[in-house]
């Protein structure tokens, strides 16, 4: 009789209950992350204007150096290029501009910023995007098989040539490279993208042969990340309880490696490949300048040099839009990665 008093109805509303607060979370958390991006994103577009205001030289000057310009034709280019208004007048301009989608035309180029940034950017995403996949595989099976035989001879080896590479300076690595590979044996082209006068299937082979240093160099310089950061996580899973769990069931070393640990060692690992894949866009402006790959990273380099205030801003913004969306999917990602951490 006791039994048949107690309540059963309120059961499926206390589900119901958790469910929609759980919801409620979820939507929390979402937009707090969406919110934050919003917030480093216009932050970007603020410091963008004055960033680049304080580079020392005159736009004006420089790319008049050597030419017979009067003064009257200096101070027209300025009057063309904006430069003879106030700084609060240049910075609503500016403004204005970019919540159009408009970043202005180039000083030196004399085109509208994102027409220059839609002619560079399939080089940089090419050279850089390839780079990040590489890396990441390469990284990643060493450090896997690192992990697996920490202490052997094999994983001495390879993080130890792993961390001296990671120390090279990139720029430097590149000169040795084209010094060693290019202008000594010949075997690789010394800069550019492609040959003059390739045409039709014959520029698939061509630009891959002309991507192989700036490539390695990239490679090189990277991996070591995804290799350390690989091994370290594989090391402290191992050390877990369903690891031994696993292998007292009988489990081969190869399954309990694939299934179970490398899965959850990985969850760190998707963070940094989302935030490289942020940087596709900004490519590597050492590597680009040196090999003389048209991409952005070479654009951003020759903008610096001027400056080329419409250039530089508009790739900068560009560039940290790029790293702000990646990070914000890889968080938005990861509580499906790991249920621990949903919210």
């Amino acid at each position: 009789m006791a039994d048949s008093a107690l309540p059963t109805a309120p059961v499926p509303q206390l589900a119901q209950s958790v469910r929609d607060r759980s919801g409620v979370r979820r939507l929390r958390y979402y937009g707090e992350k969406l919110g934050g991006s919003l917030v480093s994103l216009f932050a970007v577009i603020l410091t963008s204007f004055f960033l680049f205001r304080i580079i020392p030289g005159d736009p004006v000057r420089t790319m008049t150096h050597g030419r017979p310009v009067s003064i009257e034709q200096q101070e027209q280019l300025r009057r063309d290029f904006g430069l003879d208004k106030s700084l609060a007048e240049q910075f609503w301009t500016y403004l204005t501009g970019v919540l159009r989608f408009d970043l202005g035309e180039s000083f030196q180029y004399n085109r509208p910023v994102t027409d220059l940034i839609g002619d560079r950017i399939w080089p940089t995403v090419l050279l850089v995007g390839t780079s990040v996949i590489v890396s990441a595989a390469l990284g990643l099976w060493l450090g896997v098989r690192g992990a697996w035989n920490h202490g052997s001879l094999g994983d001495r080896v390879n993080t130890g040539v792993a961390l001296t590479l990671w120390s090279v300076p990139s720029f430097w690595l590149g000169l040795i490279l084209i010094v060693i590979f290019a202008s000594g044996l010949g075997w690789f082209p010394t800069s550019g993208m492609e040959s003059t006068g390739v045409e039709g299937w014959e520029r698939i082979p061509d630009v891959a042969h002309h991507m192989v240093l700036p490539l390695v160099t990239l490679v090189a310089v990277v991996y070591a990340q995804y290799l350390m950061i690989m091994r370290s996580s594989l090391l402290d899973e191992m050390g877990s309880d369903y690891i031994v769990t696993a292998r007292a069931k009988g489990l081969r070393d190869v399954i309990v490696r694939r299934r179970h640990a490398v899965p959850n060692a990985l969850l760190p690992t998707v963070t940094l490949i989302f935030v490289n894949l942020g940087f596709v866009v900004f490519g590597a402006v050492l590597v680009e300048t040196i090999f003389s790959w048209p991409g952005l990273g070479q654009l951003f380099y020759s903008g610096l040099s001027v400056p080329d205030l419409p250039l530089v801003q508009g790739l900068f913004i560009l560039f940290s839009a790029a790293v702000i969306l990646m990070n914000l999917v890889a968080d938005l990602l990861y509580p499906v990665l790991d249920p621990r951490v949903r919210p």
